[in-house]
């Protein structure tokens, strides 16, 4: 298999929305329809559907995460299995199946990060949870959480190439949340919890 190939394929296995599948499972409205109108987990879970949500976000983390392992089972190397992960990723946000208007990456990301290495991903998780836990904003724990991503595979991984790949979906995940960036400064932002994140 080329390398072109394997993008595409992760690309699509990516873009596979499954906000709109579990939401269509578990018979609620779709989720760009309500909340912020990301489909995504945060929003799905709007809809007071707790299983609807998990399905979600277990999809969502394990799209990334499957791309990334089965690039390094057909015998890419790392890098390559790297990329793999980050088509993936532009396929959530970028999905072919919702006019390219997918979700705003996160779930997805941290699968790709337990992909390439889990500490990384665990080091990640764990800023998420703990800005989470202070602040009370999905956004700013998300914002966190990709900020220390790239940091995490420096320290684990060292200066190698799939650190271009981390720094490529942190970059894109604090672009995704520019309005949430916006609402923070403003002090309108939604916590968790509450109407809007």
């Amino acid at each position: 298999m080329s390398v072109m190939l394997l993008l595409a394929a992760a690309y699509l296995l990516g873009s596979v929305p499954f906000a709109i599948v579990s939401s269509r499972l578990f018979g609620l409205q779709d989720p760009r329809t309500y909340g912020s109108g990301n489909p995504g987990a945060t929003n799905v879970l709007r809809s007071g559907n707790k299983g609807a949500a998990v399905v979600t976000l277990l999809g969502d983390c394990a799209k990334g995460w499957l791309a990334v392992w089965a690039a390094l089972q057909l015998g890419f190397a790392a890098p390559e299995a790297a990329l793999a992960g980050l088509a993936a990723f532009l396929g959530h946000v970028f999905t072919i199946f919702l006019r390219f208007n997918g979700g705003k990456g996160v779930a997805t990301a941290l699968g790709v990060l337990a992909g390439i290495d889990w500490r990384i991903a665990l080091a990640s998780l764990g800023i998420w949870l703990l800005v989470a836990f202070i602040s009370r904003y999905s956004s700013a724990a998300a914002l966190a959480a990709a900020a220390a991503a790239p940091i995490a595979g420096y320290l684990f991984l060292g200066g190698v190439p799939v650190i271009a790949v981390l720094l490529a979906m942190s970059a894109i995940l604090i672009w995704r949340h520019a309005a949430n960036i916006q609402r923070l400064f403003a002090g309108t932002e939604g916590r968790i919890g509450g109407k809007k994140t």
